[in-house]
């Protein structure tokens, strides 16, 4: 289903004079559905938000505080393996 520009055109004043007028007469929402779905929306968005700020303040923490490295765990040669060993397979 193709619209022209034409039917684009009006289907978008449409939609502009609906929220102007919405927000003229101060009821953006018009059901209690609309105002959960929108809370959800600004949860989301407020989460996704955080968690960039987050990864930014970790970041340039990690970036500017190199005067103390971190000790680095050296791994000794080898280690004992794990397990048990499955003696059943000897021949």
């Amino acid at each position: 289903m193709v619209q022209s520009a034409e039917e684009l055109k009006q289907e978008l004043e449409a939609t502009a004079e609906e929220v102007l007028g919405r927000l003229k007469s101060h009821q953006l929402f018009q059901s209690e559905w609309d105002i959960a779905a929108f809370v959800v929306f600004l949860t989301f968005v407020g989460t996704v938000v955080l968690l960039l700020l987050l990864v930014v303040v970790h970041c340039c923490c990690c970036c500017c505080c190199t005067t103390s490295p971190r000790p680095r765990k050296v791994s000794p040669g080898k280690e004992k393996p794990k397990g048990v060993d499955n003696l059943a397979l000897e021949p």
